[in-house]
């Protein structure tokens, strides 16, 4: 589904001159980390592997086509992604940490949720320089940004944005259907122009429906609402963009935090976290009827669902004013022996024709500005979303998503909050005590 990246303007001449030896001579030329010689090749040495670590439940990155279509037509370079777990803050991120602090563990390119990467930014030594392998070229691929946060401080260019994150609710019409509510697209969405809408359509749905809650949990609400209020306090949620603690000071945080405590006072929900084996399960067997569905979720969702749920989803506007929740970067940490490798790896899984079919595939809104203007993109549907109209609904919004300053801690402090927000809709922490447990955990998170 992927056209050859191999496109002049977005590699350095150097590289591009080397296209046609075995990888090993080409980097070798750039690099002495590469362990390649000075001689020439031989035609039966062998392609050097790429690993891509990648993260996220169902589809993750959507990488499985585009990888199978690489390795097909490439005897040079192999590429292998491993996917290491459904969580970014809990496991991959922290793991990935310590691996690029060792300078040993991280793969040949590494996936990097925007939570990531303020702290990532903020250690250059920890990755090479794209511009070194013509990369630089590729800023008029992205809005503005996008671009600026793959640059550290001192404006290293050491990530290509892959996706971002435009807003929708996910719903399973045949529950709709099984609680007296309408099922189309555009009705679903008039029944909650606001979020009191919402709250007062999930008790018509649950007492109606007794064997399915609403909807899953509270953490993907409480996201969906965070980064719209964070839209209307600054465009900063947990922190300032002095990189100050603003949990206890920022509105937005307070008002996610109520509506995520109304949804479970009011027993709305599953009581289950996003990115669990419980989640997962609960998708594929109906145990919710609703969850908040950044672009990127639609990939998660039809893949927890399998084969079965195909059909019974469908998308619809989320309420109040849309929202950017969520979207990530490849890099290439410094320690990989195959630099020049890695770095045409990561050009071509953001590439134009890449990104618009990842889309089309799996539902991760590009990044890449000129993925998003194509034709193809823009007409969008998903089969597996009752032929949901995705290019209307996500693509485009995109030149209305406003970025949202996260900060360096901003993973650890996320996943220290949403543990609480999941405490307290499984009860184990007392709603009167609890506002007061998540301003103090952030605080620990941020150290």
């Amino acid at each position: 589904m992927m056209n050859n990246p191999r496109r002049g303007k977005l590699l350095a001449i150097t590289a591009v001159a080397c296209l046609g030896l075995a990888a090993a001579a080409c980097s070798s030329s750039n690099t002495s980390s590469s362990g390649g010689s000075s001689s020439a090749p031989s035609a039966a040495a062998a392609p050097v592997e790429i690993v891509v670590d990648t993260f996220g439940g169902g589809s993750n990155f959507g990488y499985k086509n585009a990888i199978e279509k690489w390795n097909a037509s490439h005897t040079d370079i192999k590429i292998k992604e491993d996917h290491r777990t459904d969580q970014f803050e809990q496991e991959f991120w922290p793991q990935m940490i310590q691996q690029l602090q060792a300078g040993a563990g991280a793969g040949d390119v590494v996936g990097i949720d925007e939570g990531g990467m303020g702290l990532a930014a903020a250690h250059p030594e920890w990755w090479t320089d794209l511009s070194k392998y013509g990369l630089a070229g590729r800023e008029g691929d992205y809005p503005a940004y996008k671009w600026g946060g793959g640059k550290t401080a001192d404006g290293m260019l050491f990530g290509l944005g892959t996706d971002i994150g435009g807003m929708s609710v996910c719903y399973r019409s045949d529950l709709f259907k099984k609680a007296g509510l309408p099922t189309n697209r555009d009705e679903v969405a008039a029944l909650w122009p606001t979020w009191d809408d919402f709250l007062k359509i999930g008790a018509q749905f649950q007492a109606k429906v007794k064997d399915t809650k609403f909807v899953d949990g509270t953490n993907t609400l409480y996201n969906v609402v965070l980064v719209q209020e964070a839209a209307k306090n600054g465009n900063v949620m947990y922190f300032d963009k002095s990189n100050q603690l603003i949990v206890d000071k920022n509105p937005a945080v307070k008002t996610a935090f109520d509506f995520a405590t109304k949804l479970t006072q009011q027993n709305l929900t599953a009581k289950m976290r996003n990115f669990t084996p419980e989640w997962s399960t609960g998708t594929q067997k109906g145990a919710f009827a609703v969850l908040g569905c950044p672009s990127w979720m639609l990939g998660v969702v039809s893949g927890n669902a399998g084969d079965g749920g195909k059909g019974k989803w469908d998308v619809a506007n989320v309420p109040g004013d849309g929202g950017n929740w969520g979207g990530s970067w490849l890099a290439v940490p410094a320690q990989t022996k195959h630099p020049a490798e890695a770095a045409k790896v990561a050009d071509y899984l953001t590439s134009t024709e890449v990104e618009a079919s990842i889309f089309k595939d799996f539902g991760n809104m590009p990044s890449n500005s000129k993925s998003l203007a194509d034709p193809s993109v823009q007409s969008a549907t998903n089969p597996f979303f009752s032929d949901a109209p995705i290019g209307q609904i996500f693509a485009k919004s995109a030149a209305a998503l406003q970025p949202v300053y996260l900060g360096i801690k901003h993973a650890q402090v996320k996943n220290a909050i949403e543990s609480v927000v999941q405490g307290i809709d499984d009860r184990s922490i007392p709603f009167d005590t609890s506002w007061q447990k998540l301003v103090d955990d952030a605080v620990k998170a941020a150290g």
